[in-house]
């Protein structure tokens, strides 16, 4: 009698698995097609000395292992010098970008989230408006804003200040603001040593005056999209949660840090996870803008891996950057994971000794 119902609920199930399966198998073999093959694809060619002509797997490659690695890191020529050029321009442009459109985009989501202001729809939809607008687009308006001859330095020869030459000029922002205080010669042990054929000094010249630029157009037209995301987040929090801290007399920013805030943290993981991907990966910006200038102020290492590949014909390096960039991008998530994970805030009580209990006094005894 038990076995009937079994067998019916096994064939049940071995039927809905195979629907499964048909129903994801389209979507399988596109990825399979267009992204996992591709990948195996561009590691095989990270370990080979493939120059682009014919197969990656014909049988005049040659497996080279971790020397496309070991030329980027370690081999201490120009193409280890520009790796390290473009590895430090990246570092400050992710440290600028991420940290300011995040707190952009958040105030701008609290700032028109507010049911008492007026106009909130035109107000996000022109925060946003960037976000969908092409990046080339953009940049070519940029080009004309920050020329030589622009609208801003136009404004600021209004203010009696000599703009710069925004995209074509190679000084680090932290060397002129060193120099503004009188430091302009790089200490001994700063100029001596480095990291990937870049002194320290180089290091910690800041962004160029043409790398500011690009930070600026990446907060402008990124944060609008982020606003989105802490719009969306803001209005699931219930409303009983601020009345609750407003009774406690918590003030307006008591209640944003300590109340909405943590609340906040998956989108704020979110968000910074966007950021710290999308701010790695750069390219189209610098390819439209300055291709790398001036003095490879402006390089980065999605850039240096299309040249090394379609200029240079080195397709090993290319593709060894880019699991570089790739690792970095994984490691930093794992750590910003790990700082944005949440943690209990009430201690785990300790045990007391346990304590032998006096027997309980009979009522006949006296």
């Amino acid at each position: 009698m038990t076995a009937r119902p079994r067998l019916r609920r096994s064939s049940t199930k071995g039927q809905e698995t195979t629907a499964g399966w048909l129903f994801t198998a389209p979507v399988l073999i596109v990825l399979g097609l267009f992204l996992a093959l591709p990948v195996v694809m561009a590691a095989w060619v990270s370990v080979s000395d493939w120059n682009g002509n014919g197969s990656p797997f014909g049988g005049e490659v040659s497996f080279v292992g971790a020397d496309n690695y070991s030329d980027l890191v370690a081999g201490g020529g120009l193409v280890t010098q520009d790796f390290g050029t473009s590895l430090r321009n990246n570092v400050w442009y992710v440290l600028l970008v991420v940290p300011i459109q995040t707190m952009l985009s958040l105030g701008l989501a609290v700032l028109v989230g507010r049911r008492a202001m007026r106009g909130r729809s035109f107000f996000r939809t022109a925060f946003y408006f960037p976000s969908v607008t092409s990046s080339v687009a953009i940049t070519v308006v940029f080009l004309f804003l920050f020329g030589a001859s622009g609208a801003v330095n136009g404004v600021l020869a209004k203010l009696s200040i000599d703009g710069p030459n925004w995209f074509n000029d190679p000084r680090g922002v932290v060397h002129l603001l060193l120099g503004a205080v009188g430091v302009n010669q790089a200490p001994e042990g700063l100029s001596s040593s480095g990291a990937l054929g870049v002194s320290w000094w180089d290091w910690l010249s800041g962004p160029s005056v043409a790398m500011s630029t690009f930070i600026m157009l990446a907060i402008f037209t990124t944060s609008g999209t982020f606003m989105l995301l802490f719009i969306a987040a803001l209005q699931n929090i219930p409303g009983e949660v601020e009345e609750a801290a407003m009774v406690d007399g918590a003030n307006a920013w008591q209640r944003f840090f300590q109340v909405t805030l943590p609340q906040l943290r998956p989108t704020l993981f979110t968000v910074l996870t966007l950021g710290l991907i999308g701010t790695w990966q750069v390219f189209d910006q610098i390819y439209v803008g300055t291709q790398g200038g001036p003095g490879k102020t402006t390089v980065t290492p999605a850039y240096l891996s299309y040249t090394a590949s379609f200029e240079g014909q080195r397709w090993g390096q290319g593709a060894a950057i880019a699991f570089i960039l790739f690792a970095i991008i994984v490691v930093f998530t794992i750590l910003q994971r790990g700082v944005l994970r949440e943690r209990d805030s009430v201690p785990k009580r300790r045990r007391l000794p346990a304590v032998d209990k006096p027997a309980p006094v009979e009522s006949g005894q006296s």
